[in-house]
Parts: structure tokens; C-alpha cells; sequence
């Protein structure tokens, strides 16, 4: 092996092109847990609850991208750590970095604040040459994982899975038991990201609108003038339609299990048995659209918490979602696991297969998704249409004016759907709501009528022909832990100004901003309107999110929640646990660039 190598710097866009499309070389290290070998990327069979850690840094190289990674045990993605509920498990972490701290973020996990890894929050970090030893109970099961909460290692390799048997006989047991991971490889660092997509903020978005997909839209539309008013309106607010992802498999490999889809990592199965498939969005800043061609797939755990079985052909997984299936191939065949991003640059592979050796066809990726006027926040306008098409409650005049008169009309549908509680013979609700934020320099757009999306699959998967996996199916197998309702509402606005690349709750950035604080045992409602015309994966460290997704007193309890554009969702929050807990959008670089709140429980 030769000698590390440092992280290479931005490329020119020419460059970009060139490299696109290739698929390089074998990894030169190994996965623990995940390699293609004999009973390749199996959960390993016994778990332990004494762990000790090693990190530093490794040169990888991925599909001829070299990377000096930082990484768990030399590898990328680091070891799948097997635990049982109910041990107290311990991880000493040893940092053999040279010159940087670290840390190890257990995301899922219900812990201690003091042991959730997050430097200059709950710890004070791993210095180099350092370890700090975390001690927690187990008091779940499921399906996590765990990643770097400094300086953006994750982004580059620092990521593993965590799989929690149940101290109770699985209900769902499985004859195979596979982790699938997912997540991207690159050779340009982060910062470098960050400085192209200040410079130019569609810098990996090579998919635009053309003359030549004119005629599509026009048939969309209804006629070519109302297609082309669509065009005029996009370009007037200075958007791209087709801006879905911010960076692209221009620059990224995306991987299953560590491997591009030219390695094509494999599991075994016999003809007939079941097989669960631990899937974990370990991404950066790629939502995956996850189908096996030929296979149906039952979900039963969202975020490691068991939900009701959904007989489907497809799932969205957003960045560090988890989602289990299981599957039941018959046939002696194989069949590829197809993770398409969502933006449609590129896609990450594997193969289930009866014997060793086998590959099935890859199928081709969907369209491209196009943005539209709900995902700006104008509730169901169709293209070429404007506010006066549309039955409002006030004077359409007002929503000709400035982007203040947007805001007050966004403000007055907020305030509305804010009482309603109190309007239907409930006690009104205690409402922490900032109003709408007005446009400035960071904040681009006003949601003016967001809109419930949780019966959506998500943008690119309406209407496909397949059956999708929405929020509105997961419906817990028992009821929540706490039955009170909830005695206060907390508004955040997700809003941004991508020409600047700025990103922050309800207008401003973190270093702006003080802390949402909770009382300990209180019972909170979190309401979500997104302002952006991006997907933000919001993760509420520490404690529960129960999704209000019409399933009652089911709700599903997650940790991470996609907010998709132009919507308004909630989610219940009981404040059980005290102490300092981050809450931030899980893009990377999102969070890095102000999308980042503390919950402080008192």
C-alpha cells in the first residue's frame, strides 16, 4: 500500500464531466461486517457490550478516488456493532488522529446527554492522542448507526452501523440478517464544497432544463404559454426548477456496504427463506430511492421502532433515516438492490443472490424530478397559474405586493392552523410562534400556503406505477409511552437562501440564535414549515420524535423526519431526559452553515 495522500482540493468543472461517469477500482481495505465475501455483510451472530475503538486515519481509494479517510478500525464504513438491550454497554474511543479532536454521535440512541458525543454541547470531545470511554443502558432495540459530530469527518468515511437485538423473541426473526448501508465517496473535501457552492450555487447541478424538454412540460401544463409562464416565474425568483440536490453524483461515488456499484457487494440467501435488510441512509447530502426489481418488501421497523408491516416495491430513505424489510425470494436467482439519488445523478447497488456469483440486470434510473409550485410553498398551483387562479380567504391583490405582504399572508394561514386546536373543543394551545420570517439575505422564499405532504412519497416517486412508501403508512405496533397531550407548540420555519448558501431555522443562523428550552416532563408539539424548496431531514437528538401522521394514539416514534419542500408537519416531543441536545438538518453541510438549534432540557 502506498503512503497516505492528502485530500484533493476542488476540481474544475471540465474535469467534472470527464470523470462522471467512471467506476474504478476494488477498495484496497477491508469492511468488518460488510465485505463481499462468504456469508458477506451478515450481522455478526453475538453481541458484546465492551467495545474498544480506534480512529484514525487510512488513505482509501474508491473508484479510483484517493481519500487519506478518517475512519473506525481502518475501514470505511467503520464495524457493525452488535449490542443486546438492556446491557450497559461501554466504547472507549482511542483517538490516533494527528492533529484534530473527535468524537462518536450514537444517533438514535436514548442516553445520557453527557455520553451523545456532540463536542462543545454535551462533551467537551476526544482530543488527539486522547480516548474517552462512553457508558450507556440499553434501553431500545432496532437499527442505528453511529458517525462523527467533528469537523465533518463524517462526511468523508467516519460512519458505522449499530443493529440492538431485542430482549424479547423478535416477532419478525429472519433466517438472514444484512446491514445495508448507504452512503457516498469523494475525493473533494468539504470545505471545498462549501466554497464552490458559495461561489455558484448550482455548481454540481448538471441537469437543467432545455428546448429540448420544452415540449414535455408544455404537455404537463396544457399548453405551451402556460408552460413557458412556469419557466418566466422560476427565473424571475432566480430558481432552478431542477435544483434537487446540492452536490451530485458529478463528484460523488455512492456506495452499499463501502462498495460502488462496480464492486457490486452480495448476500446469499436459499430459495424461500426470509431475509431482513437493515437499511441506514449514512449519506452526507443524498436521499436514496431504494427498490429490489422483482421482489416485494415488507417494512416493520422505521428508526428502529416496529411498525405495523407495509407490503411495498419502493422506499425514500432520507439522510440518516433507518428502515428494516424483510423480503422473501423464491426463485433461484438473483435480484439487485437499486438505491437511485434522488436528484437521478447516480445510484449505489448490491445483489441478493441464491449462490455465489450470480448478478441480476440494473435497471435504469427514473426521470428527473422537476421542481413545482408546491414545493415553493404555493400549496397546489399548477404551472403557468397565478395567486389569482387560486380560492383564497383574502384580497388576491395583497399577494402582488412585496415579499411582506407574502409574509403576512403566510402568517395569517399560520396563526390559523395553530388554534385550530383550541377551536375544536380543545384547550388552545400555548404557541411559540416567531411568524413567518421576511425575506432578506437569508431567506429566500415564504412558504405562503404549505401543505400536509406526509401522503406523499416525495418529489420524482408520485404516480410511478410502483407502490412507495409514505409517512402516512407508518403506524406503530403499540400505543406511545405517554399518553398526555401536549401543552405547548413550538414553530420553526426550515429557511434558506441558496444563492448565498445560508441556511438556518426561522431566519437565522445558529450563532444568531438562542436555545429552545424545555421544561423536564413537559409535553411539547414541534410544527415544521419549510420556507426552502429542498427536503431537510430534521434530527432531534436525545429524545423521541412521535410523528403526527393521522395514526392516532400509533404514532410512530422516529429520530430523523424528512420535511419535504413547501410543507407543514408535526411531531410530538416529551422532555424526558435532561441536559444540553442538538437539533440541526442532517445535510451536512446544511447543518454546518447555520441549519442547527440546542434543545436545552431543564
Amino acid at each position: 500500500m502506498t503512503s497516505s495522500s492528502p485530500v484533493r482540493g476542488g476540481l474544475t468543472r471540465r474535469h467534472f464531466v470527464a470523470c462522471a461517469g467512471a467506476l474504478g477500482a476494488w477498495a484496497s481495505h477491508t469492511r468488518p461486517g460488510y465485505a463481499a465475501a462468504p456469508a458477506s455483510g451478515v450481522v455478526p451472530q453475538s453481541s458484546s457490550a465492551v467495545w474498544n475503538l480506534t480512529v484514525g486515519r487510512k488513505r482509501t481509494e474508491i473508484d479510483s478516488k484517493v481519500l487519506h479517510a478518517p475512519c473506525v478500525e481502518g475501514s470505511v464504513p467503520g464495524p457493525i456493532l452488535r449490542w443486546r438491550q438492556g446491557d450497559l454497554v461501554e466504547i472507549t474511543v482511542a483517538n490516533k488522529l494527528k492533529d484534530e479532536a473527535t468524537s462518536i454521535h450514537w444517533h438514535g440512541i436514548r442516553l445520557p446527554s453527557d455520553m451523545d458525543g456532540v463536542p462543545g454541547l454535551s462533551f467537551s470531545g476526544i482530543p488527539p492522542g486522547g480516548q474517552f470511554t462512553y457508558r450507556f443502558r440499553l434501553h431500545q432495540s432496532g437499527t442505528y448507526w453511529y458517525h462523527s459530530h467533528s469537523g465533518m469527518q463524517e462526511a468523508q468515511g467516519f460512519y458505522g452501523a449499530i443493529v440492538v437485538d431485542p430482549i424479547r423473541p423478535d416477532p419478525n426473526a429472519c433466517a438472514r440478517d444484512y446491514v445495508i448501508l448507504l452512503s457516498e465517496w469523494t475525493d473533494v473535501s468539504p470545505m471545498d464544497m462549501i466554497s464552490n457552492l458559495k461561489m455558484q450555487s448550482d455548481y454540481y447541478v448538471f441537469k437543467q432544463r432545455t428546448a429540448a424538454s420544452f415540449p414535455k412540460e408544455a404537455r404537463q401544463a396544457g399548453s405551451a404559454l402556460k408552460a413557458l409562464k412556469d419557466r418566466l416565474a422560476w427565473s424571475r425568483m432566480r430558481m432552478a426548477a431542477t435544483d434537487i440536490s446540492d452536490v451530485t453524483g458529478i463528484i460523488y461515488t455512492y456506495l452499499l456496504n463501502g462498495n460502488s456499484p462496480g464492486m457490486n457487494w452480495s448476500g446469499l440467501f436459499t430459495p424461500g427463506e426470509k431475509v431482513r435488510l437493515r437499511f441506514i441512509n449514512a449519506s452526507s447530502m443524498t436521499l436514496f430511492d431504494v427498490r429490489i426489481p422483482g421482489l416485494e418488501m415488507l417494512v416493520v421497523q422505521a428508526d428502529g421502532n416496529d411498525v405495523e408491516p407495509v407490503p411495498i416495491d419502493e422506499f425514500r430513505i432520507g439522510v440518516a433515516e433507518t428502515y428494516d424489510v424483510i423480503v422473501q425470494p423464491k426463485e433461484d436467482k438473483a435480484y439487485t438492490i437499486f438505491a437511485q439519488s434522488e436528484d437521478r445523478t447516480g445510484f449505489a447497488r448490491g445483489t441478493l443472490t441464491s449462490r455465489a456469483g450470480l448478478s441480476a440486470p440494473v435497471p435504469p434510473m427514473d426521470p428527473r424530478p422537476v421542481r413545482t409550485m408546491v414545493d415553493m410553498g404555493m400549496g397546489d398551483m399548477k404551472p403557468g397559474e397565478s395567486m389569482d387562479h387560486m380560492a383564497m380567504p383574502h384580497d388576491h391583490a395583497m399577494m402582488a405586493g412585496s415579499g411582506h405582504d407574502m409574509a403576512g399572508m403566510a402568517g395569517m394561514a399560520g396563526h390559523s392552523m395553530a388554534h385550530m386546536h383550541g377551536s375544536m373543543g380543545k384547550p388552545a394551545l400555548e404557541v411559540d410562534d416567531p411568524g413567518p420570517p421576511p425575506l432578506n439575505v437569508e431567506n429566500q422564499n415564504i412558504a405562503v400556503m404549505p401543505i400536509d405532504r406526509l401522503g406523499s412519497p416525495g418529489d420524482g416517486l408520485e404516480n410511478n406505477g410502483r407502490r412507495v412508501l409514505t409517512y402516512k403508512h407508518l403506524r406503530a405496533t403499540r400505543k406511545g409511552a405517554d399518553p398526555r397531550p401536549p401543552s405547548r407548540e413550538i414553530i420553526m420555519h426550515l429557511t434558506g437562501n441558496m444563492e448565498r448558501y445560508i441556511w438556518g431555522f426561522n431566519g437565522r443562523k445558529y450563532s444568531e440564535s438562542g436555545p429552545i428550552r424545555l421544561k423536564k416532563g413537559e409535553r411539547v408539539r414541534f410544527t415544521l414549515i419549510n420556507d426552502t424548496m429542498m427536503e431537510h431531514p430534521i434530527h432531534l437528538h436525545g429524545l423521541w420524535s412521535e410523528l403526527e401522521n393521522g395514526q392516532g394514539d400509533y404514532r410512530p416514534y422516529k429520530h430523523t423526519i424528512i420535511s419535504q419542500p413547501g410543507s407543514r408537519l408535526s411531531y410530538l416531543v416529551t422532555a424526558d431526559v435532561p441536559g444540553n441536545w442538538a437539533y440541526h438538518c442532517h445535510l451536512m453541510l446544511h447543518m454546518d452553515l447555520g441549519m442547527f438549534r440546542t434543545v436545552v432540557v431543564e
